[in-house]
């Protein structure tokens, strides 16, 4: 099982040393699964997908803070050596990868912001459900209610939510938590490298007014708005959100030219 920096990883595409590595935040809850195969193994590109700590395979109990998250990311990409990243973040997993464009930009070459805000608020309804291990199916049937299309598959949300049901209640809780706190709202402008943003058109959790403030406030940031998808737009159009990445990643210039 390969680690680095007490996270787990899953890892594509190694031996195309000439293409900027691409880094897999998930979002709030997470592991590096709600990023479907289409993705994860996109053709030509080196892809790392990790389990942030506390989630999934990975060591640690999780975080309340963005930062903090941010800051065990930066250390698996200094303990793997990597060079500049292009970091591609859903929801919180989003707002992490902001964080570390802001804080650490020598080491991120390329955002995609995927179904995610400047400002993430979490309901205080989910907050206290999520708080207790008695009262945490009821958060995730919330966020679940919430996290897709209309046109999503059945299957697919049972899926996703048995899965969310397996994360610790004290590692969801931190989760919300950290994203309740988020808030670079008065920051993005600062972002001074490409971005892509993605979102669903029927997200309704960071709605299409969110990604829409991205691209008007980073300079040269393209929009991508995904029709019939939700919140979690890549686990519903995974097809459609692998073409527009890809497209994106050829845009940046080979390590060795």
């Amino acid at each position: 099982m390969p680690s680095a920096a007490g996270l787990y990883y899953f890892a594509h595409g190694l031996e195309n040393e000439h293409r900027p590595p691409v880094l897999l935040l998930h979002g709030a809850g997470g592991t590096h699964l709600h990023w479907p195969p289409e993705i994860r193994r996109l053709n030509g590109q080196r892809v790392l997908a990790l389990d942030l700590p506390g989630h999934g395979k990975s060591e640690g109990v999780g975080f309340q803070s963005v930062l903090d998250y941010a800051q065990s990311v930066a250390a698996f990409i200094r303990a793997l050596k990597l060079p500049p990243v292009i970091l591609v973040g859903h929801s919180m997993g989003g707002a992490i990868a902001q964080t570390l464009a802001l804080r650490f930009p020598k080491r991120v070459c390329g955002l995609g912001l995927v179904g995610t805000g400047a400002r993430l608020r979490v309901s205080p309804a989910i907050l206290e459900s999520a708080s207790t291990p008695a009262t945490f199916p009821l958060a995730v049937q919330t966020v679940m209610e919430m996290a897709f299309g209309p046109q999503a598959d059945e299957r697919l949300k049972e899926l996703a939510a048995q899965r969310m049901l397996e994360t610790r209640s004290s590692v969801l809780y931190g989760d919300f938590m950290a994203c309740d706190a988020f808030d670079v709202m008065e920051k993005v402008k600062r972002i001074k490298i490409p971005t892509l943003v993605i979102c669903g058109a029927e997200d309704k959790m960071t709605p299409t007014r969110y990604a829409e403030y991205f691209a008007e406030n980073i300079e040269g940031a393209q929009l991508s708005i995904v029709d019939g998808a939700g919140h979690m737009v890549m686990l519903e159009q995974p097809q459609r959100v692998a073409e527009i990445l890809l497209n994106f990643f050829n845009t940046f210039s080979d390590l060795t030219t």
